[in-house]
């Protein structure tokens, strides 16, 4: 079947070959209803733009994509890590870092972790990566060029997957979605284990420290913590306990309110025995706060995370979490899209990897009887 080109959509949609490309890659300088019809036809047709006239010709690029999202964090070029960037506590780090040296905070994160591993299989196999990251101004521009050069394209989660043609380049190319829990498109899903890792915090807190008073924090703003969430939410009734007050604090990080739910808890005396958090992230959040309003960890309250990333480990502290084997999940995605090669999904397949609870001493537990 040959290979939807530029002409076919401007045919069909009655516009220039012009407005078609600038419909794809400046679609600030296109009439709203004139590239709402270009992109109808587009995913009507199965067409994706293509950078790379030599692969059209040849069929494969031997080149896989990855496109990270707004979950990479930039340190503000000049800036003092101490003054720009917050800290989990004052002994998060032994030694104070200075400016040439990565913040533990912001590098390296889950999508660091994820990247890599599908960068080693990339390598392993010989091919060759492009790799994209948007931003709220970059509407679909980079998605699209990245996916008209490549064999296959992993991506990670984030809010603008949904104003993005995802529709149309599922029908030409396959797609790994990583972290993503709905299952839309004819593409491959491929996320930890949620459940277990929630399960398996529950179990250590009430088995363990005997808590029987925990609540959730975590903005619900991706499908892991929501899954995350709602499987504490049935941990806890299936243990027998009160889940009528199970999320405490559901803001984001990047909003005006963040936190506030903790704060008023913390002002009100109201703080159960444990703080299940939605992320590594979140919990490095939840910690410094408490430290601020004299409340400690873990002796007047616990502390969980979930993602097993690094800054976990270098805090005091150290925080009890679950980990994710991201490294894996980035090696896993790479090896599906190898398996089609080029070929996309004819209907959604899901894969999940298991997860492991990681002990340390923001629940309490003696560190020098556990390997961290």
């Amino acid at each position: 079947m040959a290979r939807v080109t530029v002409y076919d959509v401007a045919e069909k949609a009655g516009v220039s070959t012009a407005t078609v490309s600038f419909a794809f890659r400046h679609p600030d300088k296109v009439k709203d209803d004139t590239k709402a019809k270009v992109l109808r036809v587009a995913e009507e047709l199965g067409y994706v733009p293509s950078g790379n006239a030599r692969s059209l010709a040849k069929g494969r690029t031997g080149t896989l994509g990855m496109y990270a999202f707004d979950m990479l964090l930039e340190r503000p070029q000049g800036s003092n890590l101490e003054d720009d960037w917050p800290d989990v506590s004052p002994r998060s780090i032994d030694e104070p870092l200075d400016g040439d040296e990565p913040n533990v905070l912001v590098y390296p994160l889950y999508v660091d972790e994820v990247l890599r591993g599908f960068e080693l299989e990339c390598w392993k196999s010989g091919k060759g990566i492009l790799m994209g990251a948007a931003s709220e101004r970059d509407d679909h521009r980079s998605v699209t060029d990245i996916a008209g050069r490549v064999d296959g394209l992993s991506l990670m989660p984030s809010g603008y997957n949904d104003a993005l043609p995802l529709s149309m380049l599922a029908k030409t190319i396959p797609l790994v979605m990583v972290g993503v829990g709905d299952e839309k498109l004819p593409a491959a899903y491929l996320q930890c284990d949620n459940a277990s890792g929630m399960r398996q915090i529950v179990d250590h807190l009430v088995d363990v420290h005997h808590v029987d008073e925990m609540a959730f924090v975590g903005g619900l703003d991706s499908d892991d913590v929501v899954a995350r969430y709602v499987a504490f939410r049935k941990c806890l009734e299936e243990r027998g306990l009160d889940s009528s007050d199970a999320l405490l604090d559901d803001s984001f990080a990047t909003s005006d309110e963040y936190m506030v739910g903790l704060c008023e808890a913390i002002g009100s005396g109201r703080l159960p025995q444990a703080l299940v958090c939605g992320t590594d992230q979140t919990a490095f959040g939840v910690i410094r706060l408490l430290e601020e309003a004299g409340v400690r960890v873990p002796d007047d309250v616990i502390v969980t995370g979930f993602d097993g990333i690094l800054a976990g480990r270098l805090m005091e502290p150290q925080l009890t979490t679950v980990r994710q084997p991201m490294e894996d999940m980035g090696r896993e995605a790479a090896r599906m899209l190898l398996s089609r090669n080029g070929e996309p999904w004819e209907k959604a397949e899901r894969r999940v990897l298991p997860v492991r609870l990681i002990v340390r001493g923001s629940c309490g537990c003696n560190q020098k009887n556990l390997s961290a």
